[in-house]
C-alpha cells in the first residue's frame, strides 16, 4: 500500500473508530526541535498533579521542589504529568531514590516509572495513571516495559501496544532479546534483558546483571521515542527495545508509587535529522 493512502486509512480509522484517542489529541503533539527543560529546578510549571485519592490537589505535598530537585515523596499512587504532549524525543532523566517507602510497599521493591505517550482522562488507569507505556523505575527492573493498559473517556479500551523481539526465562516471563520471536503486547511487562529470574519484590533487591546504580545514587535514564519505536538506556546501557508503537505521541507522567524519589533533571532534545523517518514519524 503506498504511503500516502496508509496514512489516510489511519486518520481515518483514528477518527472514526477510535473517538476517545481523537478527542484528546485535538492539539498536535510537539517535537523538539532544540532542548525542553521539562524540569527547571525551581517549581512544577509545566506540570499539574494527579493523585488517586485527592485528584488535582496535593494536600500532602507529596511533590515539590528544593534544592534544585523534584522531591516525590511517595506518599500516595498518581503522578505528575505534563500540560502538553510530545512526540520524537530523545527523554533524559537523572534520578535516585530516597529512604522512605509507604503503606502496601512499605518492604517491597521500590518502585515508580516514566510514563510516555499518555492519553486519554487522568487516572484512565485504575483511578491513577494515565494510559500510557512505561518505562519502568523499581529496584532490579529499571528499563522494564510495561503497556498501562485502561479505559478511554468513553469506557473504550485504550489503544496501547508495542512489539518486542524476546525470549521467556525459566518462569514464563517475556525478556526482551535481541533477534528473538516478535510478540505483540496490549498489555503486561516485557523485563529488560539482565533482570535476575530471581528477583523478589522485597526492598533493596538487586539483581546479579543490574546497571542501576547501588540505593541512593544517581542514575541516568533515557527515554528514546523516535516514530513508532521505543528504547530504554539505563546507565549508558541499551536495555529494552519496542517497536510497533501505537500510539507515537502523547504526555509524560512520573509516577508516586510509594516509594520516595528525587530527580534533577527531566529534559527532552531533538532527535538527529534523517533523511527517511521511520514510518510511524
Amino acid at each position: 500500500m503506498r504511503h500516502g493512502c496508509l496514512a489516510g486509512w489511519i486518520t481515518l480509522l483514528l477518527l472514526c473508530g477510535c473517538p476517545a484517542w481523537a478527542e484528546e489529541n485535538q492539539e498536535p503533539a510537539i517535537r523538539p526541535t532544540e532542548v525542553i527543560q521539562l524540569f527547571n529546578g525551581k517549581d512544577l510549571s509545566g506540570w499539574y498533579v494527579w493523585l488517586k485519592d485527592t485528584g488535582r490537589q496535593d494536600p500532602r505535598h507529596v511533590f515539590s521542589v528544593h534544592d534544585g530537585m523534584l522531591h516525590i515523596s511517595g506518599d500516595g499512587l498518581g503522578g505528575i504529568t505534563t500540560e502538553k504532549a510530545y512526540r520524537d524525543y530523545h527523554l533524559i532523566t537523572e534520578w535516585r531514590w530516597g529512604n522512605r517507602t509507604w503503606g502496601s510497599r512499605q518492604n517491597a521493591a521500590k518502585d515508580s516509572g516514566i510514563l510516555v505517550h499518555g492519553i486519554g482522562p487522568d487516572g484512565g488507569y485504575n483511578g491513577t495513571w494515565l494510559c500510557s507505556i512505561e518505562s519502568q523505575i523499581i529496584q532490579g527492573g529499571c528499563g522494564d516495559f510495561i503497556v498501562v493498559a485502561g479505559k478511554m473517556a468513553d469506557g473504550s479500551p485504550a489503544p496501547h501496544r508495542l512489539t518486542a523481539e524476546v525470549t521467556q526465562d525459566r518462569d514464563g516471563e517475556y525478556v526482551w532479546k535481541k533477534g528473538g520471536e516478535r510478540r505483540t503486547f496490549e498489555r503486561g511487562r516485557v523485563n529488560w534483558f539482565g533482570r535476575d529470574p530471581d528477583w523478589k519484590d522485597v526492598l533493596g533487591f538487586r539483581g546479579k546483571q543490574d546497571v542501576e546504580r547501588p540505593d541512593g545514587e544517581w542514575n541516568r535514564q533515557e527515554v528514546i521515542c523516535d516514530g513508532n519505536r521505543i528504547v530504554n538506556i539505563i546507565n549508558g546501557v541499551v536495555v529494552n527495545e519496542a517497536v510497533d508503537v501505537f500510539p507515537t505521541a502523547g504526555k509524560i507522567q512520573i509516577q508516586s508509587e510509594l516509594a520516595e524519589i528525587y530527580f534533577r533533571k527531566i529534559e527532552l532534545h531533538p532527535l538527529p535529522a534523517r533523511a527517511n523517518p521511520p514510518e510511524g514519524r
